[in-house]
């Protein structure tokens, strides 16, 4: 075992600054200084002794002036020293001088004070030496009927450490502790006594369980927990236990503290399969997230009730306990709300969709009445999501649900109004008998929608469904009314004029008032700006969106208006009313042209807009039978199947992942019958106290380690070379938010090295946890040194050093020997993630930082270069595999991924193959990549680079 890993029980700090004391001084202080001095001097020696210093002559000293002294730190700084001196000669005998520091801590053992008891006792738990111990021990029993709780808790782990080190010394400790157990009252003590008997003497521990086993809720929590480890330990060993003690994990499910019930639901569920155990942890669990107040808590929980839905057993009992899963979403939280949405629709079924949408709407009322906050619109774009897959999944629920969401297409928030836009398109197209409801309710929000974007989709709605005479006309009202007076362009110059004329009305004075001092007129502008808000608040919608120069929603009611028109034609047999309906159509947009053309929009329209509009009215002007295919038919044929694709899309991932959680078992595969296992091979299962204990201490146990290439000999860095005075290199364990460097230093000199110090920083977002300790050198010795180093966020880093020494005997400064540079690859906090097309537009829209990568490879296959970009950057193609099939020599894909940290990381990648120079031309294009950091965005884009060299070597 290396110094590093060695159990810590003190941590010290030791300034380096000052210069080492000489021995002399040291041994005068602690003869003759006072309490204080005595005090410091000992502080130094501790340091001294801990840097490799050995110090034998002062041994003697503190003993006889500094032991016998009762004041209560210079006791606590002797435990210390007596834990790190050198407690033997080098043959490995004990000193005769520990023989007096034996008797002092007898002494100590018996004394009145109960502080200076107990941590005695605590110390003799660090003892390694069973000489020391054997004269002690009748003083350590009498401990246990000290009258302070502080002096027993400690005196039953001294026994337990002395027990397990040294059993000879004390052999009938688990009897004298059972007995201590029984009639013991305090609870830390009862704790710490069952504790030991876990480790020592299960029996004895089963057999104190057995007796009080009705009595395990009237008991404090540390013991409760206590027993829960138990448990799970003796039926994870021994199954036919489970019938004795399921009773009393099922009692505990109800105590007070919510620890106890954490652990006791998790056990429960290793223990028992059936659906009452299952029902009641998951009871359990959903109780312990809507009590809590932490939302850490309330999202490890909540993993909890998500690793139960993922058991096919286990999903249809949770199915019951949709309405108390939602009874979450009444914490403010986004990411405690988002996962039960989430698990809520993964487990609705057609027993509990009804409940579930009525609880879902009563939500998004709610949303509307809340004072307006950052993460309320996002709360209702979750809703209206999960409203949306509802009604997919069971069409009979989308008539509830549409008329409540189209409210919000006249909302603020144009995320959420456009996420319900998107689900109105699908329902309006998947469900006829809904298409009357759907249109009747867009008539009666639409002179309400404030979002130009949303206006623009409710156009469109609009002018694709609307199928009968009365409905085509409300439409045609709708968008006069929005539209306001026509022509636009006299109508707004009449207005301007019209503005001047109330002013002069209300001028008190002469006329002459709008001419200046200086003698010229006062200007239109200078006029019109006295009353701006009311011109724009008696601006009707359409015309307001017109005027602030956005013409693309004038091509989008062209196209509306033209698809009515046609439609009319159709439906409206009387010529003289064709031609009224046409040439009203062709009206509007003539003037929406006028209008873009004048100067009166603060944005021109553009030659696009332009184009389509005229389209539009030459198409009006012929009517002729193809244009009616492509204006009413194609187009939604097109929306057809852009939805159909969709949806099988989202049944394949469906089917994917429910042949991932379905456990298939081959026809050769042996039946394990618990009944007829043998305890040994019960083992097999994986105990998960111990994996926890392993998680916490960063040893988990990967699976790729089965591959012989995976091995830890592949991230060894060499730090110097083999000709260096001295040698080190190092292994990097990544381990989430922090690295882990074993640094293995070899001293290939002869000489003895002293103050050997291992000096790391850190470039990037990396910072050094602690510095590690110095150390002395034997000659051609070697030690391993651990540094931890903390990650802060995703971007490549470095970590560069030295290594310091002094040679014994030399006068000359200290050696140094630089060491090579470690660097931090990113991809170790970097996952593959998946996100909605919507989202993927809006981060990219909103991420500051893009760094464009110029592809450079040798690969000619244009799906071979993107699978390879996928597998060095862990990314995720978003573009759906039917779009990127084929061939067509040239092809654009969206990548995603997300870091540990919650960064994103978008890329779009747009490569294509030049034909023109045959067969074997290399791929070419661009990757730009996207992210909030300026450090995730380089890193990325050195990491394609990096990748794109290899391959083209």
């Amino acid at each position: 075992m290396t110094a590093a890993e060695n159990v810590c029980y003190t941590l010290i700090n030791v300034p380096m600054d000052s210069e080492p004391p000489s021995e002399i001084s040291l041994k005068n202080d602690l003869e003759k200084g006072d309490v204080k001095s005595k005090t410091e001097a000992l502080k130094k020696v501790i340091i001294m002794i801990l840097n490799g210093e050995k110090l034998p002559g002062l041994l003697m000293t503190i003993i006889r002036f500094v032991l016998p002294l009762q004041d209560h730190t210079i006791k606590k700084l002797l435990l210390v020293f007596w834990e790190i001196v050198p407690k033997t000669t080098l043959d490995g005998r004990l000193l005769h001088e520990m023989i007096l520091v034996c008797d002092a801590y007898r002494k100590d053992l018996q004394h009145p004070n109960e502080f200076i008891r107990g941590s005695t006792l605590r110390f003799l738990c660090k003892l390694k030496e069973a000489e020391l111990l054997e004269p002690l021990m009748p003083a350590i029993r009498a401990c246990l009927e000290h009258r302070h709780s502080y002096v027993r808790r400690n005196a039953v782990l001294a026994i337990y450490t002395i027990y397990r080190n040294f059993e000879h010394l004390i052999p009938d400790a688990p009897e004298l502790i059972h007995d201590f157990l029984v009639n013991e009252k305090d609870a830390s003590c009862k704790r710490n006594a069952f504790m030991m008997l876990i480790h020592a003497d299960q029996d004895r521990a089963l057999d104190y369980l057995s007796t009080c086993i009705d009595q395990v809720q009237t008991f404090g929590d540390i013991l409760q927990l206590v027993i829960v480890e138990l448990i799970y330990k003796v039926c994870h060993a021994n199954p036919s236990e489970r019938a004795r003690f399921i009773r009393c994990i099922y009692n505990l499910l109800q105590s007070s503290s919510p620890a106890v019930k954490y652990e006791a639901a998790g056990t429960l569920v290793t223990l028992s399969s059936a659906p009452t155990a299952i029902k009641a942890a998951a009871q359990c669990y959903i109780d312990l997230i809507i009590k809590e107040s932490d939302n850490n808590v309330k999202l490890i929980v909540l993993d909890r009730l998500i690793e139960l839905k993922e058991h096919p057993a286990h999903e249809r009992v949770l199915q019951d306990l949709v309405m108390d899963i939602l009874r979450v979403l009444s914490t403010p939280d986004l990411e405690v709300r988002k996962k039960t949405l989430q698990l809520a629709l993964d487990l609705v079924s057609s027993r509990n969709v009804e409940e579930l949408v009525i609880v879902l709407k009563k939500e998004v009322i709610k949303t509307n009445n809340v004072s307006e906050h950052e993460d309320t619109d996002k709360y209702r774009q979750l809703l209206v999501r999960t409203l949306h897959s509802c009604s997919v999944r069971f069409p009979d629920m989308a008539a509830n649900v549409i008329p409540v969401l189209m409210e919000f297409l006249s909302d603020n928030n144009e995320a959420a109004a456009a996420d319900v836009l998107e689900f109105v398109r699908e329902a309006i197209q998947r469900f006829d008998n809904l298409r009357m409801l759907i249109v009747e309710k867009m008539l009666e929000v639409f002179h309400a929608i404030k979002s130009v974007k949303i206006y623009r989709g409710a156009l469109w709605i609009l002018g694709e469904y609307c199928s009968t005479k009365e409905d085509i006309q409300s439409v045609m009202t709708e968008i006069r009314r929005s539209l306001g007076e026509i022509p636009i362009v006299e109508s707004e110059i009449k207005k301007e004029a019209g503005e001047l004329k109330p002013e002069e009305e209300i001028t008190v004075g002469p006329v002459q008032k709008l001419v200046t001092e200086m003698g010229t007129y006062a200007t239109q502008s200078a006029l019109s700006s006295s009353r701006p808000t009311k011109k724009e608040e008696d601006r009707p919608p359409l015309r307001g969106f017109l005027l602030d120069g956005d013409f693309f929603v004038a091509a989008s009611l062209a196209t509306t208006l033209t698809k009515i028109a046609l439609r009319y034609v159709a439906l409206v047999q009387e010529k003289k009313k064709q031609n009224s309906f046409v040439a009203e159509a062709m009206l509007l947009m003539a003037t929406i042209l006028h209008l873009g053309k004048s100067s009166l929009p603060k944005k021109p329209i553009t030659d696009d807009d332009v184009d389509r509009i005229s389209l539009c009215l030459k198409v009006l002007s012929e009517c002729s039978p193809l244009m009616n295919d492509i204006f009413n038919k194609e187009c939604r044929q097109s929306l057809s199947h852009m939805l159909s694709a969709k949806l099988e899309e989202e049944k394949l991932s469906q089917k994917k992942e429910s042949e991932k959680r379905n456990v298939t078992v081959q026809p050769d595969d042996p039946i394990s019958f618990m009944q007829l296992t043998a305890k040994n091979e019960m083992n097999c299962k994986e105990d998960q106290f111990q994996l926890s204990l392993l998680a916490a201490m960063g040893n988990t146990q990967r699976k790729e380690t089965a591959d012989p290439l995976a091995s830890k000999l592949n991230k060894v860095t060499q730090l110097t070379g083999f000709s260096d005075p001295v040698y080190a290199e190092a292994y990097v364990h990544v381990n989430q938010y922090d690295i882990v460097l074993d640094v293995l230093v070899v001293n290939q000199t002869s000489d003895t090295l002293q103050n050997c110090t291992l000096e790391l920083a850190t470039l990037g977002d990396l910072k050094l946890v602690e510095k590690p300790s110095p150390l002395t050198l034997a000659p051609h010795d070697f030690a391993n040194i651990k540094a931890n180093v903390k990650v802060a966020s995703t971007e490549n880093g470095i970590i560069f050093g030295n290594i310091v020494y002094d040679v014994s005997g030399a006068a000359s400064d200290r050696n140094c020997v630089v060491l090579s540079d470690i660097h931090i690859d990113i991809m170790d906090y970097i996952q593959p993630a998946t996100c909605t097309d919507a989202e993927f537009r809006q981060m990219w829209a909103e991420f500051e930082w893009e760094n464009k990568v110029t592809v450079n490879t040798n690969m000619v296959d244009l799906n071979d270069y993107l699978q390879h970009i996928l597998k060095s950057t862990n990314m995720k193609c978003l573009t759906p595999e039917k779009a990127l099939s084929g061939y067509c020599g040239f092809m654009a894909a969206n990548l995603y991924a997300r870091s540990i940290f919650g960064e994103d990381a978008l890329a779009n990648v747009s490569i294509e193959k030049p034909i023109h120079q045959g067969p074997d031309a290399a791929v070419t294009g661009h990757i730009r990549i996207r992210a909030k950091s300026q450090g995730m965005a380089l890193s990325l884009g050195d990491k394609i680079n990096l990748s794109q060299k290899k391959t083209s070597i």
